[in-house]
């Protein structure tokens, strides 16, 4: 009597299927080797690493803050949006900017930004910047 015998086995999983905690515990109590080994900033949204000296950000001494309006330019702001009688609101809409700007430019925090200066000036048509502030914007001469 011939008896061959055949043994059925499942097909050993690949790639990812091998990571998973299921085949990690599976693989440990079958008694084979499991090297487990944990990457170095990974699950983060760190692209790179600091650019800068750590060292010498930690001694640094100087405190950084951004630049903000002067108070002079709040008020003519202020002055010239009243006397043409219009509230924040209209001004930011005639300037279109939001009228959370326009608060911050008047109250002193707003960063100075030229191109809202700018539309600015051109809207109360009073100066803000350089060295003739609070005096009447000229209208640009017309082409000829």
């Amino acid at each position: 009597m011939d008896t061959e015998v055949t043994i059925l086995r499942k097909k050993m999983p690949k790639g990812a299927a091998l990571k998973t905690e299921q085949a990690v515990n599976t693989a440990r109590r079958t008694g084979l080797a499991v090297e487990t080994s944990q990457k170095f900033g990974a699950a983060t949204n760190k692209q790179h690493g600091t650019t800068l000296n750590t060292t010498k950000l930690d001694h640094e001494t100087e405190e950084l803050k951004h630049q903000s309006l002067d108070k002079d330019v709040s008020k003519l702001i202020m002055q010239g949006r009243q006397a043409k009688g219009w509230s924040q609101k209209e001004l930011a809409t005639r300037i279109n900017e939001k009228p959370q700007v326009i608060t911050d430019y008047e109250a002193g925090r707003g960063i100075p930004n030229q191109l809202v200066l700018g539309k600015i000036e051109r809207a109360i048509e009073m100066k803000l910047r350089g060295k003739d502030k609070g005096k009447a914007l000229l209208p640009p001469p017309g082409k000829k």
